[in-house]
């Protein structure tokens, strides 16, 4: 007989588990295993946690997989835990340390508040999800890391199958750090940039774009992209339309489309929803958006619509890395 409770029981227990992991993600227990098995006693005394405590932990973290005891109370990293060491590339502490964060949690908590009105409770008690980070640095800090080793095979795959060979300059609208621009600028030696973002996001980004090289080659550029985008004849969006409302994308792309020329292009890097129920990890993300922003991810039809109500039409969408997908649109 078939139990019906499973997939409910499956995301119940699913709670219990990233407990788990959060828990090695906050007080750095794969990087303190790196170098071999260690005593819970021992392990604690380095993660400054209860060992009592912590060995109820490890002793879940084995059963899902990312540790196993090799004695009593004695554990150690297993292929799948390497990325939980946060000195390793791909390292996935970051995110789980950005999903575990206070707010995050927080907010979607308060996901059947946010459906029963259709906007955002977290908006409205803690202001938009990017101030929220402001105020904590300690928490934007996790969050750009966690960024950046997204960004990096999905850079890798933009700048190799995209062709740029015939823009010249590339405003990277919101683009935080700049490690998508970085990875295009890298590839693509004819193309300039322009760092596009809020004025303490691009000063924090100005020694790393300098330190790859790209400091005469990337202009830095503050503003607000609700009142107006620098010119240029191409523009990366990248995971930015899903933090908005449709009204609010209007407005973004409304600047974009009113700054590039006739012969302009934008480049949208988001998760395009498959029309039928079929699984897809955008699906997932979606429901944080609700929660966290008030935004949403998109069908391509959505995403066709919305853009052409921006002057915009869309001309072809290629698949990338991690379930996201570039969507190119012209000007209409």
């Amino acid at each position: 007989m078939i139990d019906s409770t499973g997939p409910v029981w499956d995301a119940i227990v699913g709670l219990s588990r990233f407990g788990a992991l959060a828990a090695m993600a906050e007080l750095g227990c794969a990087d303190h295993l790196a170098a071999g098995p260690l005593g819970v006693t021992d392990l604690a005394a380095l993660c400054d946690a209860d060992a009592t405590a912590l060995g109820r932990v490890m002793r879940e973290l084995a059963a899902i997989g990312v540790v196993r005891s090799v004695a009593p109370h004695v554990y150690e990293l297993t292929e799948a835990g390497q990325v939980m060491r946060g000195d390793v590339p791909g390292s996935m502490r970051p995110a789980v340390r950005v999903m575990a964060e206070e707010g995050y949690w927080q907010a979607l908590g308060l996901l059947p508040e946010s459906v029963r009105r259709g906007r955002s409770v977290f908006v409205e008690r803690n202001g938009p999800y990017y101030d929220y980070l402001a105020a904590r640095p300690e928490a934007a800090r996790e969050f750009n890391d966690y960024m950046e080793t997204r960004a990096v095979p999905i850079g890798a795959a933009l700048a190799a199958d995209y062709d740029f060979s015939d823009v010249k300059t590339l405003v990277d609208v919101a683009g935080g750090n700049g490690h998508l621009l970085a990875a295009v600028l890298a590839a693509h030696p004819t193309v300039r940039g322009v760092l596009f973002d809020r004025e303490h996001v691009v000063e924090g980004a100005r020694a790393s774009l300098e330190a790859r090289g790209f400091g005469e080659r990337c202009e830095l550029a503050p503003g607000d992209f609700f009142t107006g985008v620098p010119a240029a004849d191409a523009y990366l969006l990248a995971s930015i339309i899903h933090n908005w409302s449709d009204e609010d994308a209007l407005r973004i792309l409304g600047n974009v489309r009113a700054a590039m020329p006739a012969d302009g292009r934008v480049l949208l890097l988001e998760m395009v929803l498959p029309d039928d129920d079929s699984p897809h990890i955008g699906k997932e993300v979606d429901l944080r958006m609700l929660a966290l922003h008030g935004g949403r991810e998109r069908t391509r039809g959505e995403y066709a619509e919305l853009l052409a109500t921006s002057g915009l039409a869309l001309s072809r969408v290629l698949p990338l890395p991690a379930g996201a997908s570039l969507i190119e649109a012209l000007p209409a």
